[in-house]
């Protein structure tokens, strides 16, 4: 039986105060949840909530560079998140791959070093509206998750997350429905299959993104391999997000 998990990704938003009086209620509002509660909150927030001591909400970040050091104006490692009290790290967000213009080599790198050093990856993998007109989803979405997991070993595959969110979606309050998003996320199951087997791909935990709200999560949570949801603009509110979480 695989854990439910409902993580919010904050990116570019609240400054520390702001972060730390919202997961201060939200540790109270979802002590009692079975669900995996997860906040990605911007670098600059991170140690802060950590010295929260939290119990029931885990941190995660929203990025990192595969280098253990070095000359890398701006990057942040690994070793430096798990030291600001970091469970989980998103890679390969459709906003890095766009704007920032990662491509699935780079978050490879940064996938197997997150797994080396005892973080556990949520690897984001979606389509454009492009793609998706042109017949392309599964297609699209089963090259990042094979690139994406390349060289990981079967012992860590448990520990990674995978997010499908299909990019037209992300910000825009349109959704896929549940049947679609179930599809595709049976697919990216599949090819985490090929790549090790059905069994291990049994464990691994996928996540449904894009414009996921109070009122349509239950729609995706519902659907036999949707474990989850990464969760945008809705996890800035707590009340929005308790009610994501409590779907």
């Amino acid at each position: 039986m695989r854990t439910p998990i409902i993580a919010g990704n904050w990116k570019m938003h609240k400054t520390i105060g702001e972060a730390t009086e919202m997961v201060r209620k939200l540790e109270e509002l979802v002590a009692d949840s079975s669900v995996e509660v997860v906040i990605c909150a911007p670098f600059t927030s991170l140690s802060s909530l950590s010295a929260l001591g939290l119990n029931k909400v885990k941190l995660g970040a929203q990025n990192m560079f595969f280098a253990d050091q070095g000359a890398y104006t701006g990057e942040i490692s690994a070793a430096m998140l798990l030291d600001a009290g970091c469970e989980y790290v998103i890679l390969g967000h459709s906003e890095r791959r766009e704007i920032f213009k990662e491509d699935d080599e780079l978050i490879n790198k940064k996938v197997l070093k997150a797994l080396e050093a005892g973080l556990k990856p949520i690897l984001c993998v979606g389509e454009t509206l492009k793609q998706r007109k042109a017949g392309e989803t599964e297609k699209v979405v089963v090259e990042q998750t094979t690139k994406g997991l390349a060289g990981v070993s079967p012992e860590q595959i448990s520990q990674v997350v995978i997010a499908y969110e299909p990019i037209w979606a992300i910000g825009t309050g349109e959704t896929s429905d549940g049947n679609d998003a179930n599809q595709v996320i049976a697919a990216i199951r599949q090819a985490a299959a090929e790549l090790f087997n059905p069994e291990l791909a049994g464990q691994v935990r996928i996540q449904y993104g894009g414009s996921v709200k109070p009122g349509n999560v239950k729609e995706f949570m519902d659907q036999p391999e949707i474990d989850g949801a990464l969760v945008g603009g809705a996890s800035l509110n707590a009340e929005d997000f308790v009610g994501i979480i409590n779907y």
